[in-house]
């Protein structure tokens, strides 16, 4: 069992480091298992990361952005105490800052705050995630995770959303568990892959990664880049892969099997993005991408 450590109010010091400088946020919320776990595996990659999330589970609350306010009855699973103030961090990591607000609220803190007190700057790259949950299709205009990552991206920062349909809302104090490990492994490679060489991703969308369940054995999927929802007759070509320019949706991706689906989705609208930036996307990932199989 990994033990609480409870918080104090402002951040610390600031540093600069030759890594990638990463603001991470989800919304379920800073002490949730999942963002823990990515955390430690980004560090220990050699990213310099800092966690900006809601005192408490927020999802649902898309793109919505709220002042913060003081923690009445104490952040989730007693990560602080009750009557904490609205902002505060981990007083033994100062790295692990929570806000008690929206997502979407804790990544703007996270970089226009943070990111100056401990990078010196903006950050490179945010990350989200990933959510306890796939987020595909409609889901991406509530979901916390896409909204937290949009603000980073209307904001010209690269961005990455990642989600996991394994796993239930328990704290970090219950890790490893059965998927966390798994889908911050998962993360932490892809982000790696994304991370080099610049830019970073597409500026102005974000790259949302959907990872299938553990369950059975699935550790280690195929991505396969995909779109939010079925292109429409009217809908711009899509970049031309595995010899089609309409890509598979998410949820095709997921339902698929051992698959996990690569969307680049347009912030303004929570849809696809146009193919420019899909196909810089494509030739990041090069050969980690697959195509789904014909179906008979």
């Amino acid at each position: 069992m990994r033990g609480i450590t409870f918080f104090v109010v402002a951040a610390g010091a600031a540093s600069s480091v030759a890594a990638i400088n990463v603001i991470m946020s989800n919304d379920d919320g800073w002490a949730s298992c999942n963002i823990r776990a990515s955390f430690d595996e980004l560090r220990r990659a050699g990213f310099n990361a800092v966690i900006s999330s809601p005192a408490v589970g927020r999802s649902g609350a898309g793109s919505l952005d709220l002042p913060a306010v003081p923690v009445l009855t104490g952040c989730e699973w007693d990560s602080c105490p009750a009557l904490s103030p609205a902002i505060g961090f981990n007083a033994s990591n100062p790295r692990l800052n929570y806000v008690n607000s929206m997502p979407a609220t804790s990544a703007k803190y996270g970089i226009e705050t943070l990111a100056p007190k401990f990078f010196g700057g903006p950050p490179d790259l945010v990350v989200t995630g990933p959510n306890i949950g796939s987020n595909l299709g409609l889901v991406n205009q509530i979901s916390g995770t896409i909204g937290s990552a949009s603000v980073a991206a209307n904001k010209g920062i690269p961005a990455l959303a990642f989600s996991g349909a394994s796993g239930d809302q328990i704290s970090y104090t219950e890790l490893p568990t059965a998927w966390s490990d798994v889908y911050a492994r998962l993360a932490t490679r892809f982000t790696l892959i994304m991370t080099a060489s610049k830019p970073y991703g597409p500026i102005g969308s974000v790259v949302s990664v959907n990872y299938p369940k553990v369950d059975g054995g699935c550790t280690s999927p195929k991505y396969v880049l995909s779109r939010v929802l079925p292109a429409g007759f009217l809908s711009d070509a899509d970049v031309t892969t595995c010899g089609s320019d309409r890509l598979p949706t998410e949820s095709d991706v997921i339902a698929a099997g051992c698959y996990a689906s690569v969307s680049v989705i347009d912030p303004s609208t929570k849809t696809t993005a146009n193919a420019t930036a899909q196909a810089l996307v494509k030739a990041k990932l090069g050969h980690l991408l697959t195509c789904l199989p014909t179906k008979a």
